[in-house]
């Protein structure tokens, strides 16, 4: 029998799902780990939480799927993108925790780069803005503030990698430094247009090309596992990034087709076809997926807290025990009170992107509490959401209409999800597997094997569970969403 194992790689815990010959999950295993806040806006994972959770999760999966590895045909990785780490090529052993995507030290890198003038070159050469989001200011801000570090940079004797390119380096034993095109592609260090690293952005940040990693299609030969870490060999032939692999798990293969992610954050990817769309309302132009050398690209919008404001509402304010205790709380909450909640924890992401913004709720009464917070927060992320769509839509028309198709953890949640089909007029679909970043990438591994059938049947074999069709009269829509305009824009000039 075929199985493929998925490892699905996010920013607070580890998951690793075995999928059957028919693409349907047989056993899955899931971890989290610590998050580290050493200062205001600054986050970091220690790098071996984040291999030993992807070891751990492994082999309980496998157990529970009742194999071994002799019977996994193939891995798939999918990982948290941006977030950056450094290593020794000779030991194994990082040089810093690794910096989370979620991360703001840079900001003040950022402003000098674009106070000389250097944004221009960087969103034409790479599809992204200069903002501390991306791997290339965490990688010179880490080079910059270890001694000795540039030096052995030059030499050879470290390597970076997002965090696909730490685990496959750890799989194969130190074997293969690789990552594939749609990882690279969040590096603001490749040129997407070229599919090469960019020799001109590396020496304006002073970043070695010696530490950078071969770049390969998403469906490639990334190595083999050591035999000692699983007791037996199996190769990697799939990565991409979360939001990528999500993109190719919802089988949006065909131009206009539009994708939202809700995890930590919320990303919604719009499929571009082979055409790299500059936006003019300040998206990201990135690789969607990249098959037999030819990339597919995308426009991407980026919203930083989406399932975290539900995290904060747990571990930050305790008012729930339990995500799924978020629904209820909304179903009770007062409609005589309209609480807006601007969950800018660590900044606004598109279209606003403001690093230095910080969240704020409007509307407060004495009679505001764990219900009112809890539906405030589910419905700040189906605002955000719409500020992505209407910024597609200005850059690509009509085509910003299209049905929604949506996963993550928090798309289990009716509530959210009608919610967002209401703030956005658009219908939302729910697939039946709601894990379809860890599907992304399992399929591209099973495909890659020739075990998994080809793009056209894949898309095919795509399940809907559920449509939420808009319901909201459209002038108490219009009248909610410009209510939360006006606290964003409150927000952003504090």
């Amino acid at each position: 029998m075929t199985h493929i194992l998925a490892i699905d790689q996010g920013t607070t815990s580890t998951r690793a799902i075995v999928f059957d010959g028919e693409m349907k999950i047989t056993a899955s295993a899931q971890e989290e780990f610590t998050q580290h806040f050493p200062a205001s806006g600054w986050v970091e994972h220690d790098p071996m939480d984040l291999w030993n959770t992807t070891l751990s999760t492994c082999r309980a999966a496998l157990e529970k799927a009742g194999i071994t590895a002799d019977q996994v045909t193939a891995i798939g990785i999918t990982n948290q993108r941006e977030t950056t780490l450094i290593w020794d090529r000779q030991t194994g052993e990082p040089v810093h925790n690794a910096i989370v995507w979620q991360d703001r030290r840079t900001a003040d890198i950022c402003r000098i780069l674009k106070s000389e003038g250097h944004e221009e070159l960087i969103t034409k050469t790479t599809g992204l803005l200069l903002d501390p989001y991306f791997s290339s200011t965490k990688v010179k801000w880490i080079l910059d503030h270890n001694e000795g570090l540039h030096a052995r940079a030059r030499l050879g004797q470290l390597a970076f990698g997002t965090v696909d390119s730490w685990i496959i380096w750890n799989l194969t034993g130190g074997k293969r430094h690789v990552t594939d095109a749609t990882n690279a592609a969040r590096t603001m260090l490749y040129d997407i247009h070229e599919g090469a690293w960019s020799k001109e952005v590396c020496e304006l940040l002073d970043i070695p090309m010696a530490i950078l990693p071969e770049v390969l299609d998403c469906a490639s030969d990334f190595g083999v596992t050591d035999s000692g870490i699983f007791g037996a060999e199996v190769p990697i032939l799939g990565v991409a990034g979360d939001q990528q692999a999500a993109t190719i798990g919802n089988a949006c293969f065909e131009p206009g087709m539009l994708k939202s992610t809700y995890g930590t954050g919320c990303f919604a990817l719009l499929n571009t076809g082979d055409t790299p769309v500059q936006s003019e309302n300040r998206l990201l132009t990135t690789i969607g997926y990249q098959l037999d050398g030819k990339p597919t690209y995308a426009l991407e919008g980026a919203i930083f807290i989406a399932g975290a404001v539900v995290q904060w509402l747990r571990d930050g304010l305790g008012i729930i025990e339990d995500a799924k205790d978020t629904q209820n709380l909304a179903e009770e909450a007062d409609k005589g009170q309209d609480l807006i909640l601007v969950p800018a924890f660590t900044g606004l992401g598109a279209p606003y992107w403001a690093p230095d913004c910080r969240g704020a709720v409007f509307g407060l009464t004495r009679g505001s509490g764990p219900a009112e917070f809890a539906k405030a927060a589910l419905e700040s992320v189906g605002y955000q959401t719409r500020d992505l769509l209407e910024a597609m839509r200005g850059d690509m028309g009509n085509t910003g209409k299209s049905v929604l198709r949506v996963d993550g953890g928090m798309t289990a949640s009716n509530w959210a999800m009608q919610f967002l089909a209401d703030i956005t007029g658009a219908p939302v679909d729910r697939p039946t597997v709601l894990e379809s970043t860890a599907l992304g990438v399992a399929w591209l591994a099973g495909m890659r094997a020739g075990v998994y059938p080809s793009q056209e049947e894949f898309a095919a074999s795509w399940a809907l569970d559920r449509t939420f069709e808009p319901v909201m009269q459209e002038p108490f829509r219009e009248d909610k969403y410009a209510a939360w305009k006006k606290a964003v824009q409150a927000t952003l000039s504090v």
